[in-house]
Protein backbone atom coordinates (compact mmCIF):
# COMPACT_ATOMS: atom_id res chain seq x y z
CA UNK A 1 0.00 0.00 0.00
CA UNK A 2 1.40 3.42 -0.83
CA UNK A 3 1.82 6.09 2.12
CA UNK A 4 0.29 9.28 1.74
CA UNK A 5 2.59 12.15 3.38
CA UNK A 6 2.14 11.81 6.87
CA UNK A 7 0.47 8.60 6.80
CA UNK A 8 1.39 5.36 6.48
CA UNK A 9 -0.73 2.28 5.77
CA UNK A 10 -0.57 -1.51 5.96
CA UNK A 11 -2.95 -4.44 5.36
CA UNK A 12 -2.94 -7.30 7.89
CA UNK A 13 -5.55 -10.19 6.51
CA UNK A 14 -7.72 -10.52 3.96
CA UNK A 15 -10.81 -12.78 3.98
CA UNK A 16 -13.44 -13.35 1.26
CA UNK A 17 -16.79 -11.42 1.68
CA UNK A 18 -18.74 -13.26 -0.34
CA UNK A 19 -20.29 -16.32 2.15
CA UNK A 20 -21.11 -13.61 4.07
CA UNK A 21 -22.66 -11.32 1.64
CA UNK A 22 -24.68 -14.18 0.37
CA UNK A 23 -25.66 -15.23 3.77
CA UNK A 24 -26.98 -11.81 4.12
CA UNK A 25 -29.26 -12.40 1.20
CA UNK A 26 -30.78 -15.46 2.51
CA UNK A 27 -29.01 -18.03 -0.65
CA UNK A 28 -27.25 -16.66 -3.82
CA UNK A 29 -28.25 -12.41 -4.06
CA UNK A 30 -25.80 -11.10 -6.62
CA UNK A 31 -25.01 -8.45 -3.16
CA UNK A 32 -25.93 -7.76 0.00
CA UNK A 33 -26.20 -4.30 2.22
CA UNK A 34 -24.35 -3.67 5.17
CA UNK A 35 -24.28 -0.53 7.52
CA UNK A 36 -20.79 0.32 9.51
CA UNK A 37 -21.04 3.02 11.46
CA UNK A 38 -17.53 5.02 12.40
CA UNK A 39 -18.63 6.66 15.69
CA UNK A 40 -21.38 5.43 18.51
CA UNK A 41 -21.92 2.20 20.62
CA UNK A 42 -22.64 -0.88 19.24
CA UNK A 43 -26.59 -1.18 18.16
CA UNK A 44 -26.34 2.50 18.69
CA UNK A 45 -26.70 5.85 16.15
CA UNK A 46 -23.86 5.74 13.42
CA UNK A 47 -22.82 8.32 11.72
CA UNK A 48 -20.61 6.00 8.95
CA UNK A 49 -21.26 5.04 5.45
CA UNK A 50 -22.84 2.18 4.00
CA UNK A 51 -21.00 -0.52 1.87
CA UNK A 52 -22.17 -3.62 0.08
CA UNK A 53 -20.40 -6.81 0.82
CA UNK A 54 -20.34 -8.48 -2.91
CA UNK A 55 -19.88 -12.24 -3.48
CA UNK A 56 -16.60 -13.56 -4.34
CA UNK A 57 -14.86 -10.10 -3.09
CA UNK A 58 -12.09 -9.89 -0.80
CA UNK A 59 -12.18 -7.78 2.73
CA UNK A 60 -8.75 -6.71 3.78
CA UNK A 61 -7.87 -5.16 7.21
CA UNK A 62 -5.97 -2.23 6.96
CA UNK A 63 -4.75 1.07 9.17
CA UNK A 64 -3.18 4.45 8.95
CA UNK A 65 -0.22 5.96 11.34
CA UNK A 66 -1.45 10.04 11.39
CA UNK A 67 1.24 12.31 12.54
CA UNK A 68 0.95 12.23 16.43
CA UNK A 69 2.22 15.83 17.96
CA UNK A 70 2.08 14.80 21.33
CA UNK A 71 5.32 13.05 21.22
CA UNK A 72 8.42 15.33 20.43
CA UNK A 73 12.06 14.00 20.43
CA UNK A 74 14.36 14.99 23.42
CA UNK A 75 11.28 15.46 25.64
CA UNK A 76 8.68 13.02 25.75
CA UNK A 77 9.25 10.18 28.76
CA UNK A 78 8.29 6.77 27.20
CA UNK A 79 6.25 4.29 28.09
CA UNK A 80 3.61 6.62 28.99
CA UNK A 81 2.88 7.07 32.91
CA UNK A 82 6.33 5.45 33.43
CA UNK A 83 8.17 6.16 36.81
CA UNK A 84 12.32 5.95 37.67
CA UNK A 85 14.06 3.69 35.88
CA UNK A 86 11.78 2.55 33.53
CA UNK A 87 11.72 5.58 31.86
CA UNK A 88 13.57 6.46 28.54
CA UNK A 89 13.05 9.67 26.42
CA UNK A 90 12.34 9.75 22.55
CA UNK A 91 14.91 10.24 20.27
CA UNK A 92 11.96 11.19 17.60
CA UNK A 93 8.93 12.95 17.55
CA UNK A 94 5.40 11.80 16.24
CA UNK A 95 6.20 11.95 12.16
CA UNK A 96 5.85 8.78 9.79
CA UNK A 97 8.08 6.65 9.37
CA UNK A 98 11.13 8.45 11.71
CA UNK A 99 8.94 8.08 14.56
CA UNK A 100 9.13 4.48 14.78
CA UNK A 101 12.74 4.99 15.20
CA UNK A 102 11.36 5.28 19.05
CA UNK A 103 11.47 1.12 19.08
CA UNK A 104 14.94 1.80 20.18
CA UNK A 105 15.11 2.94 23.34
CA UNK A 106 11.20 1.90 24.10
CA UNK A 107 11.08 -1.94 23.21
CA UNK A 108 7.65 -1.34 23.30
CA UNK A 109 6.81 1.38 21.74
CA UNK A 110 3.68 1.44 19.29
CA UNK A 111 0.54 3.87 18.39
CA UNK A 112 -2.83 3.23 18.12
CA UNK A 113 -4.36 3.91 14.82
CA UNK A 114 -7.95 3.24 13.30
CA UNK A 115 -8.94 0.30 11.00
CA UNK A 116 -10.42 0.25 8.22
CA UNK A 117 -11.59 -2.93 6.25
CA UNK A 118 -11.33 -2.43 2.53
CA UNK A 119 -13.87 -4.50 0.02
CA UNK A 120 -11.74 -4.98 -3.50
CA UNK A 121 -12.09 -7.35 -6.01
CA UNK A 122 -10.31 -10.44 -6.43
CA UNK A 123 -7.92 -8.24 -9.38
CA UNK A 124 -7.59 -5.39 -6.70
CA UNK A 125 -10.06 -2.78 -7.48
CA UNK A 126 -11.88 -0.46 -4.67
CA UNK A 127 -15.77 -1.60 -3.74
CA UNK A 128 -15.79 0.84 -0.47
CA UNK A 129 -14.78 1.01 3.20
CA UNK A 130 -15.85 -0.16 6.10
CA UNK A 131 -14.45 2.03 8.89
CA UNK A 132 -14.18 0.10 12.65
CA UNK A 133 -15.63 2.33 15.08
CA UNK A 134 -12.54 3.84 16.67
CA UNK A 135 -14.39 4.65 19.94
CA UNK A 136 -14.92 0.78 20.22
CA UNK A 137 -11.85 -0.48 18.80
CA UNK A 138 -8.41 0.41 17.08
CA UNK A 139 -5.35 -1.42 16.27
CA UNK A 140 -1.79 -0.73 17.24
CA UNK A 141 0.63 0.60 14.36
CA UNK A 142 3.26 -0.73 14.08
CA UNK A 143 2.08 -4.38 14.76
CA UNK A 144 0.96 -6.43 11.88
CA UNK A 145 0.32 -9.63 14.05
CA UNK A 146 -3.04 -8.55 14.51
CA UNK A 147 -6.11 -7.82 12.97
CA UNK A 148 -6.59 -11.25 11.18
CA UNK A 149 -9.98 -11.49 9.90
CA UNK A 150 -12.04 -14.67 9.59
CA UNK A 151 -15.35 -16.20 8.42
CA UNK A 152 -17.44 -17.92 11.33
CA UNK A 153 -18.37 -21.45 10.95
CA UNK A 154 -21.70 -20.64 9.09
CA UNK A 155 -19.98 -17.90 6.90
CA UNK A 156 -22.67 -14.92 8.81
CA UNK A 157 -19.94 -12.87 10.48
CA UNK A 158 -16.19 -12.12 10.57
CA UNK A 159 -14.14 -11.81 13.99
CA UNK A 160 -10.57 -10.24 14.66
CA UNK A 161 -9.29 -8.50 17.63
CA UNK A 162 -7.19 -5.45 18.85
CA UNK A 163 -7.02 -3.13 21.28
CA UNK A 164 -9.77 -1.30 23.08
CA UNK A 165 -7.74 2.19 23.60
CA UNK A 166 -8.50 5.58 21.91
CA UNK A 167 -6.28 6.32 18.60
CA UNK A 168 -2.51 8.00 19.07
CA UNK A 169 -2.13 6.21 22.60
CA UNK A 170 1.48 4.88 23.00
CA UNK A 171 2.03 0.84 23.72
CA UNK A 172 -1.16 -0.07 24.42
CA UNK A 173 -0.07 -3.10 22.50
CA UNK A 174 2.41 -4.20 25.50
CA UNK A 175 -0.33 -2.74 28.22
CA UNK A 176 -1.42 -4.93 30.27
CA UNK A 177 -4.80 -5.66 30.50
CA UNK A 178 -7.39 -4.24 33.74
CA UNK A 179 -8.04 -7.73 34.97
CA UNK A 180 -4.38 -8.98 34.97
CA UNK A 181 -1.85 -6.50 36.34
CA UNK A 182 1.79 -7.70 35.87
CA UNK A 183 3.75 -5.39 38.53
CA UNK A 184 6.89 -6.35 36.74
CA UNK A 185 5.49 -4.96 32.89
CA UNK A 186 7.51 -1.94 32.04
CA UNK A 187 4.10 -0.57 30.60
CA UNK A 188 1.84 1.42 33.28
CA UNK A 189 -1.10 1.77 31.31
CA UNK A 190 -4.06 -1.02 31.24
CA UNK A 191 -6.65 -1.88 28.26
CA UNK A 192 -8.93 -4.39 27.46
CA UNK A 193 -8.39 -6.70 24.46
CA UNK A 194 -11.27 -7.11 22.56
CA UNK A 195 -13.09 -9.20 19.61
CA UNK A 196 -14.80 -7.27 17.11
CA UNK A 197 -17.65 -9.33 15.00
CA UNK A 198 -19.49 -7.67 11.78
CA UNK A 199 -22.52 -9.32 11.15
CA UNK A 200 -24.01 -9.79 7.77
CA UNK A 201 -26.55 -6.80 8.30
CA UNK A 202 -23.82 -4.64 9.03
CA UNK A 203 -23.80 -4.15 13.18
CA UNK A 204 -20.32 -4.37 14.86
CA UNK A 205 -20.70 -6.18 18.47
CA UNK A 206 -17.25 -6.29 20.62
CA UNK A 207 -16.71 -8.54 23.42
CA UNK A 208 -13.83 -7.24 26.14
CA UNK A 209 -11.11 -9.61 27.53
CA UNK A 210 -8.49 -9.91 29.86
CA UNK A 211 -6.50 -12.28 27.98
CA UNK A 212 -3.51 -11.42 26.00
CA UNK A 213 -1.85 -9.04 29.05
CA UNK A 214 1.43 -7.49 28.33
CA UNK A 215 1.07 -8.84 24.71
CA UNK A 216 -1.68 -8.84 21.83
CA UNK A 217 -4.60 -11.16 20.91
CA UNK A 218 -3.85 -11.76 16.99
CA UNK A 219 -6.59 -13.85 15.49
CA UNK A 220 -10.57 -14.65 15.99
CA UNK A 221 -13.17 -17.01 14.63
CA UNK A 222 -16.74 -17.97 15.91
CA UNK A 223 -18.50 -20.96 15.77
CA UNK A 224 -21.83 -22.74 16.95
CA UNK A 225 -21.56 -25.41 19.16
CA UNK A 226 -25.07 -27.26 20.08
CA UNK A 227 -26.74 -24.09 19.29
CA UNK A 228 -24.43 -21.78 22.20
CA UNK A 229 -21.70 -18.90 20.15
CA UNK A 230 -18.44 -19.07 20.95
CA UNK A 231 -14.71 -16.89 20.03
CA UNK A 232 -11.94 -19.05 19.65
CA UNK A 233 -8.70 -16.75 19.73
CA UNK A 234 -5.33 -16.73 19.59
CA UNK A 235 -2.32 -14.56 20.60
CA UNK A 236 0.18 -14.35 23.44
CA UNK A 237 1.01 -12.45 26.63
CA UNK A 238 3.34 -11.28 29.15
CA UNK A 239 5.61 -8.52 28.81
CA UNK A 240 7.64 -8.18 32.30
CA UNK A 241 9.76 -10.61 34.22
CA UNK A 242 9.35 -14.86 34.96
CA UNK A 243 7.88 -16.29 36.90
CA UNK A 244 4.81 -14.65 35.12
CA UNK A 245 1.79 -13.86 36.97
CA UNK A 246 -1.12 -16.61 36.94
CA UNK A 247 -3.73 -14.34 34.97
CA UNK A 248 -0.75 -14.34 32.27
CA UNK A 249 -0.39 -17.62 31.76
CA UNK A 250 -3.89 -18.08 31.67
CA UNK A 251 -4.40 -15.56 29.45
CA UNK A 252 -2.10 -16.20 26.72
CA UNK A 253 -2.42 -18.72 23.73
CA UNK A 254 -5.59 -20.05 23.11
CA UNK A 255 -8.92 -18.31 24.38
CA UNK A 256 -12.49 -19.76 24.45
CA UNK A 257 -14.58 -16.22 24.69
CA UNK A 258 -18.46 -15.88 24.96
CA UNK A 259 -20.04 -13.07 22.80
CA UNK A 260 -21.47 -10.36 24.97
CA UNK A 261 -24.47 -8.45 23.31
CA UNK A 262 -23.39 -5.04 25.64
CA UNK A 263 -22.11 -2.27 25.22
CA UNK A 264 -18.31 -2.58 26.09
CA UNK A 265 -18.82 0.37 28.48
CA UNK A 266 -21.66 -2.03 30.41
CA UNK A 267 -19.19 -5.38 30.40
CA UNK A 268 -17.17 -6.50 33.08
CA UNK A 269 -14.38 -9.19 31.68
CA UNK A 270 -13.10 -11.67 34.03
CA UNK A 271 -10.10 -13.95 34.51
CA UNK A 272 -8.92 -15.03 30.78
CA UNK A 273 -10.08 -18.73 29.80
CA UNK A 274 -7.82 -20.76 28.26
CA UNK A 275 -9.11 -23.53 25.96
CA UNK A 276 -5.90 -25.00 24.53
CA UNK A 277 -1.67 -25.60 25.62
CA UNK A 278 0.84 -27.45 24.11
CA UNK A 279 4.25 -28.27 25.75
CA UNK A 280 7.31 -29.30 24.32
CA UNK A 281 7.58 -31.96 27.07
CA UNK A 282 5.31 -33.80 24.83
CA UNK A 283 7.54 -34.03 22.12
CA UNK A 284 10.28 -35.66 24.76
CA UNK A 285 11.96 -32.24 25.21
CA UNK A 286 12.64 -30.12 28.29
CA UNK A 287 10.29 -28.25 29.21
CA UNK A 288 11.08 -24.10 28.73
CA UNK A 289 9.16 -21.51 30.15
CA UNK A 290 5.30 -21.96 31.71
CA UNK A 291 2.94 -20.69 29.11
CA UNK A 292 6.20 -19.64 25.96
CA UNK A 293 5.24 -22.95 24.11
CA UNK A 294 1.54 -21.11 23.31
CA UNK A 295 2.72 -17.70 21.66
CA UNK A 296 0.39 -18.80 18.59
CA UNK A 297 -0.23 -16.29 15.21
CA UNK A 298 -2.34 -17.80 12.48
CA UNK A 299 -5.30 -19.44 13.49
CA UNK A 300 -8.20 -21.21 11.25
CA UNK A 301 -11.03 -23.27 11.86
CA UNK A 302 -11.53 -26.21 8.82
CA UNK A 303 -13.99 -29.41 9.35
CA UNK A 304 -15.00 -28.97 12.58
CA UNK A 305 -11.05 -28.36 13.66
CA UNK A 306 -8.96 -25.32 15.07
CA UNK A 307 -5.34 -24.46 13.71
CA UNK A 308 -2.86 -22.50 14.84
CA UNK A 309 0.30 -21.36 13.88
CA UNK A 310 3.89 -20.71 16.06
CA UNK A 311 6.54 -18.96 13.78
CA UNK A 312 7.89 -16.20 16.65
CA UNK A 313 9.87 -16.38 19.75
CA UNK A 314 13.06 -18.30 21.18
CA UNK A 315 10.72 -20.80 22.77
CA UNK A 316 8.30 -23.90 22.10
CA UNK A 317 8.44 -25.02 18.35
CA UNK A 318 7.37 -23.33 15.29
CA UNK A 319 5.05 -24.99 13.40
CA UNK A 320 1.52 -25.52 12.83
CA UNK A 321 -0.65 -27.24 16.18
CA UNK A 322 -4.04 -28.35 16.07
CA UNK A 323 -6.19 -28.38 18.99
CA UNK A 324 -7.31 -32.06 20.06
CA UNK A 325 -10.87 -32.13 22.03
CA UNK A 326 -10.59 -36.08 22.37
CA UNK A 327 -7.18 -36.85 24.17
CA UNK A 328 -6.53 -39.70 22.06
CA UNK A 329 -4.88 -37.82 18.58
CA UNK A 330 -1.65 -37.33 19.26
CA UNK A 331 0.13 -39.55 22.49
CA UNK A 332 3.45 -38.81 21.71
CA UNK A 333 2.66 -34.85 20.62
CA UNK A 334 2.46 -35.49 17.32
CA UNK A 335 -0.71 -36.44 15.14
CA UNK A 336 -3.51 -36.10 13.21
CA UNK A 337 -7.30 -34.80 13.73
CA UNK A 338 -9.75 -37.30 14.88
CA UNK A 339 -12.76 -37.69 12.67
CA UNK A 340 -15.88 -36.44 13.91
CA UNK A 341 -14.57 -34.37 17.32
CA UNK A 342 -16.80 -31.89 18.73
CA UNK A 343 -15.42 -28.41 18.78
CA UNK A 344 -14.31 -27.13 22.73
CA UNK A 345 -16.94 -25.64 24.34
CA UNK A 346 -15.31 -25.10 28.11
CA UNK A 347 -11.81 -23.90 29.11
CA UNK A 348 -9.19 -25.27 30.97
CA UNK A 349 -8.20 -22.54 33.56
CA UNK A 350 -8.71 -25.31 36.37
CA UNK A 351 -5.70 -27.26 35.19
CA UNK A 352 -2.79 -24.55 35.73
CA UNK A 353 -0.01 -25.90 37.83
CA UNK A 354 3.34 -24.91 38.32
CA UNK A 355 4.41 -26.97 35.57
CA UNK A 356 1.84 -24.97 33.43
CA UNK A 357 -1.59 -25.92 31.56
CA UNK A 358 -3.00 -29.79 30.56
CA UNK A 359 -1.47 -30.08 26.92
CA UNK A 360 -4.47 -30.62 24.78
CA UNK A 361 -2.91 -29.74 21.49
CA UNK A 362 -0.53 -31.37 18.73
CA UNK A 363 2.01 -30.99 15.86
CA UNK A 364 0.06 -31.58 12.51
CA UNK A 365 2.03 -34.81 11.57
CA UNK A 366 4.26 -34.03 9.21
CA UNK A 367 5.25 -30.62 10.19
CA UNK A 368 8.46 -29.12 12.26
CA UNK A 369 9.19 -30.43 15.67
CA UNK A 370 12.44 -29.22 16.03
CA UNK A 371 12.89 -26.87 19.13
CA UNK A 372 12.64 -22.98 17.85
CA UNK A 373 16.10 -22.36 19.97
CA UNK A 374 17.93 -24.52 17.14
CA UNK A 375 15.94 -22.86 14.31
CA UNK A 376 18.67 -21.96 11.17
CA UNK A 377 17.69 -20.07 7.87
CA UNK A 378 16.29 -23.00 6.57
CA UNK A 379 13.83 -23.21 9.59
CA UNK A 380 10.21 -22.42 9.03
CA UNK A 381 8.43 -19.25 10.35
CA UNK A 382 4.79 -19.75 9.76
CA UNK A 383 1.90 -17.69 10.13
CA UNK A 384 -1.36 -18.33 8.03
CA UNK A 385 -2.91 -21.11 6.74
CA UNK A 386 -5.69 -22.03 4.36
CA UNK A 387 -6.51 -25.17 3.33
CA UNK A 388 -7.75 -26.18 -0.57
CA UNK A 389 -9.55 -29.73 0.68
CA UNK A 390 -8.78 -32.12 3.20
CA UNK A 391 -5.60 -32.81 2.02
CA UNK A 392 -4.25 -29.84 0.55
CA UNK A 393 -2.97 -26.70 2.64
CA UNK A 394 -0.86 -23.35 2.23
CA UNK A 395 1.04 -22.36 4.78
CA UNK A 396 2.22 -18.63 4.65
CA UNK A 397 5.71 -18.17 5.86
CA UNK A 398 7.03 -14.73 6.84
CA UNK A 399 10.25 -14.84 6.76
CA UNK A 400 13.29 -14.52 9.28
CA UNK A 401 13.00 -11.00 9.44
CA UNK A 402 17.00 -11.41 9.14
CA UNK A 403 18.44 -7.35 7.73
CA UNK A 404 21.37 -8.57 6.08
CA UNK A 405 21.98 -5.87 3.20
CA UNK A 406 24.46 -5.73 0.75
CA UNK A 407 25.81 -2.36 -1.13
CA UNK A 408 27.07 -4.45 -3.88
CA UNK A 409 23.47 -5.91 -5.02
CA UNK A 410 21.61 -3.79 -3.59
CA UNK A 411 19.54 -6.07 -1.99
CA UNK A 412 18.70 -7.75 1.43
CA UNK A 413 20.91 -11.07 1.16
CA UNK A 414 19.25 -12.95 4.15
CA UNK A 415 16.37 -12.16 2.74
CA UNK A 416 16.75 -13.18 -0.91
CA UNK A 417 18.26 -16.44 -0.43
CA UNK A 418 15.76 -17.67 1.61
CA UNK A 419 14.24 -20.92 0.57
CA UNK A 420 10.87 -21.70 2.83
CA UNK A 421 9.94 -18.22 2.79
CA UNK A 422 6.49 -17.15 1.02
CA UNK A 423 3.95 -19.36 -0.01
CA UNK A 424 4.03 -23.37 1.31
CA UNK A 425 2.08 -26.05 -0.21
CA UNK A 426 1.52 -28.94 1.48
CA UNK A 427 -0.44 -32.58 0.64
CA UNK A 428 -1.28 -35.04 2.93
CA UNK A 429 -0.55 -39.04 1.86
CA UNK A 430 -0.46 -41.66 3.72
CA UNK A 431 -1.60 -40.12 7.01
CA UNK A 432 1.48 -37.41 6.88
CA UNK A 433 1.28 -34.08 5.96
CA UNK A 434 4.71 -33.47 3.24
CA UNK A 435 5.91 -29.84 1.78
CA UNK A 436 5.42 -30.47 -1.94
CA UNK A 437 7.45 -27.01 -2.85
CA UNK A 438 7.18 -23.08 -1.73
CA UNK A 439 6.00 -20.32 -3.73
CA UNK A 440 8.21 -17.42 -4.24
CA UNK A 441 8.31 -16.36 -7.98
CA UNK A 442 7.38 -12.55 -8.36
CA UNK A 443 7.68 -12.12 -4.91
CA UNK A 444 11.06 -10.37 -5.18
CA UNK A 445 12.31 -11.27 -1.98
CA UNK A 446 15.04 -9.32 -0.83
CA UNK A 447 14.44 -6.42 -3.38
CA UNK A 448 13.79 -2.96 -1.78
CA UNK A 449 11.22 -1.08 -3.13
CA UNK A 450 9.71 2.45 -3.27
CA UNK A 451 6.87 4.33 -2.53
CA UNK A 452 5.77 7.54 -3.27
CA UNK A 453 6.34 9.94 -0.10
CA UNK A 454 8.65 7.59 1.77
CA UNK A 455 11.95 8.74 2.67
CA UNK A 456 14.71 7.73 0.28
CA UNK A 457 18.44 6.77 1.52
CA UNK A 458 19.45 5.44 4.57
CA UNK A 459 18.16 5.56 8.42
CA UNK A 460 20.64 7.59 10.27
CA UNK A 461 19.39 5.44 13.24
CA UNK A 462 20.01 2.29 11.59
CA UNK A 463 22.39 2.65 8.96
CA UNK A 464 19.60 0.85 6.09
CA UNK A 465 18.03 1.72 3.14
CA UNK A 466 14.32 2.80 4.19
CA UNK A 467 13.27 0.95 1.33
CA UNK A 468 10.81 -2.16 2.32
CA UNK A 469 12.05 -5.62 1.06
CA UNK A 470 9.46 -8.31 0.71
CA UNK A 471 10.57 -11.29 3.50
CA UNK A 472 7.83 -13.37 2.99
CA UNK A 473 3.88 -13.51 3.82
CA UNK A 474 1.80 -13.63 6.69
CA UNK A 475 -1.89 -13.70 6.47
CA UNK A 476 -3.58 -15.48 3.14
CA UNK A 477 -7.19 -16.64 1.98
CA UNK A 478 -7.92 -18.37 -1.15
CA UNK A 479 -10.49 -19.57 -3.81
CA UNK A 480 -10.64 -22.78 -5.46
CA UNK A 481 -11.77 -23.11 -8.74
CA UNK A 482 -13.72 -24.94 -11.27
CA UNK A 483 -11.13 -25.64 -13.52
CA UNK A 484 -8.62 -27.67 -10.73
CA UNK A 485 -6.63 -24.80 -9.49
CA UNK A 486 -6.97 -22.42 -6.73
CA UNK A 487 -6.20 -18.65 -6.48
CA UNK A 488 -4.10 -17.82 -2.98
CA UNK A 489 -4.22 -14.25 -1.55
CA UNK A 490 -1.96 -13.11 0.19
CA UNK A 491 -0.37 -9.73 2.62
CA UNK A 492 3.48 -9.72 2.32
CA UNK A 493 6.30 -9.22 5.60
CA UNK A 494 8.77 -6.91 5.09
CA UNK A 495 12.67 -6.00 6.08
CA UNK A 496 14.32 -2.59 6.41
CA UNK A 497 16.26 -0.15 7.74
CA UNK A 498 13.26 1.21 9.56
CA UNK A 499 12.75 1.74 13.25
CA UNK A 500 10.63 -1.20 13.18
CA UNK A 501 9.63 -2.84 10.20
CA UNK A 502 6.19 -3.52 10.91
CA UNK A 503 5.72 0.00 10.27
CA UNK A 504 6.75 -0.60 6.66
CA UNK A 505 4.48 -0.48 3.72
CA UNK A 506 3.55 -3.37 2.75
CA UNK A 507 1.52 -5.08 -0.48
CA UNK A 508 -1.50 -7.50 -1.33
CA UNK A 509 -0.15 -9.81 -3.94
CA UNK A 510 -2.44 -12.69 -5.51
CA UNK A 511 -1.06 -16.32 -7.14
CA UNK A 512 -3.01 -19.47 -8.93
CA UNK A 513 -1.34 -22.98 -8.26
CA UNK A 514 -2.64 -26.28 -9.40
CA UNK A 515 -3.93 -28.14 -6.89
CA UNK A 516 -2.75 -31.19 -8.66
CA UNK A 517 0.86 -29.82 -8.89
CA UNK A 518 3.43 -32.34 -7.21
CA UNK A 519 6.39 -30.41 -7.74
CA UNK A 520 6.86 -26.64 -8.08
CA UNK A 521 5.33 -25.34 -11.31
CA UNK A 522 6.16 -22.30 -13.61
CA UNK A 523 3.79 -19.74 -11.29
CA UNK A 524 4.21 -16.36 -10.11
CA UNK A 525 3.07 -13.85 -7.67
CA UNK A 526 1.26 -10.98 -8.68
CA UNK A 527 1.07 -7.53 -6.94
CA UNK A 528 -2.99 -5.89 -6.90
CA UNK A 529 -2.90 -2.64 -8.07
CA UNK A 530 -1.88 -0.13 -5.07
CA UNK A 531 -4.42 1.86 -6.56
CA UNK A 532 -7.07 -0.22 -5.13
CA UNK A 533 -5.57 0.08 -1.37
CA UNK A 534 -4.99 4.03 -1.38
Amino acid sequence: MRPRTGVAAFATLMTTAGVLAAAAAGATGASASTTAHDGGRPGGPGHGQQTRLIPGDLLVSTSYYKNDPSIVAGTTQLPPGCAGANCVTAIANGNYPYVFNNDSVDGSFGVTSPLVLKQITPRGFPQGDIPVPSGELNTSFSSKSEGALNLSGDGRSLAFMDYVAAPDTVDASNANTPGVIDPTNPVPGAYYRAVANLSADGKFTFTETNAYSGNNGRAAVEASVDGKDYYYTAGNAGNGANPQPTGVILGAGTQIITPSNLPEADQTPGQPTPVGSFNVAQLGDKADKVGKDDNFRGLTLFDNVLYYTKGSGSNGVNTIYFLDTTGTACPDGVGLPVAGAKLPTAGIESTLTSAGLASNMCVLKGFPTALAKNATDASDYPFGLWFANSRTLYVADEGNGETTYSTATGTYTTAAGQTTAGLQKWVLSNGTWTRAYTLSSGLGLGVPYTEPGYPAGDNAATGLPWAPATDGLRNITGRVNPNGTATIWAVTSTVSGGGDQGADPNKVVAITDNLGAQALPAESFRTLPVRALR
